[in-house]
């Protein structure tokens, strides 16, 4: 029970890695609050996972995210740590990514997680708390059809590194890198390849581990990253993602 009476939010976490990371937490005995697009689907999944509240604010504007942390600390009776899981992802080349969704993407992928991590911060660092912001392989490397994606998980990586500096050693920031992970938003993706059951097996058989990620080996390093088990580590990128940025 490493999370013991923790107070935590996490972003994003009515499916897929966010929540599996919030019920992870509160099997470890956290008061976490549940985030997503609507109140009503953040009540359910809060109610589901043994949650302490749900919110249904949208992260993608300044206003949103002060709101959801301010509305979280209100609830929970102050933050301890700060999971930024909410983020979307589709394919698309350059020359068919128009501007709003070039700027739906950075608003969400990038924008929420500079925001609430602002709003946090005096909390975090009356509490010598703990952010974990979610990047992913992408960040890393380049990926085909993902130019906007991969930028988006780039900046992710150095604002992480960037706010360790700033706010060391009172907030220890850091980041987890997933590879191809098995949720709904990569099975829809897939439903969009003229064959999707091949475009899954070609997911699967990317990483050298031959297969996609399970949520919960994601949130297993979201809680390590989280806990006192961690507590000399700031600044860093935790890699889960079966071998794919060890090389091809």
């Amino acid at each position: 029970m490493r999370f013991r009476d923790k107070r935590i939010l996490v972003t994003g976490s009515t499916r897929g890695i966010g929540r599996a990371t919030a019920e992870a937490f509160a099997r470890e005995g956290a008061r976490v609050a549940v985030h997503g697009r609507t109140a009503e689907a953040a009540r359910k999944a809060a109610q589901e996972v043994g949650a302490v509240a749900g919110f249904g604010f949208d992260v993608e504007t300044a206003a949103g995210c002060t709101e959801l942390v301010s509305s979280t600390m209100e609830s929970l009776g102050g933050l301890d740590i700060l999971i930024n899981n909410a983020g979307i992802w589709y394919s698309a080349k350059t020359e068919d990514f128009d501007e709003p969704s070039y700027d739906r993407m950075m608003d969400v992928n990038v924008k929420s997680v500079f925001f609430c991590i602002k709003s946090a911060l005096p909390e975090l660092r009356r509490n010598k708390g703990s952010i974990v912001n979610l990047a992913s392989e992408s960040g890393l490397m380049g990926q085909y059809g993902g130019v906007v994606y991969c930028a988006t998980k780039a900046a992710i990586l150095n604002m992480t590194r960037a706010m360790a500096l700033e706010y060391a050693p009172d907030v220890r920031v850091n980041c987890v890198s997933p590879g191809t992970v098995d949720t709904d938003m990569v099975r829809l993706d897939a439903e969009r390849a003229e064959d999707p059951k091949a475009r899954l097996a070609a997911m699967a058989d990317y990483a050298p581990m031959r297969r996609m990620a399970r949520p919960e080996e994601i949130a297993a390093g979201i809680l390590y990253l989280s806990s006192p088990d961690a507590a000399y580590v700031t600044g860093t990128s935790l890699s889960i993602d079966g071998g794919t940025t060890a090389g091809h």
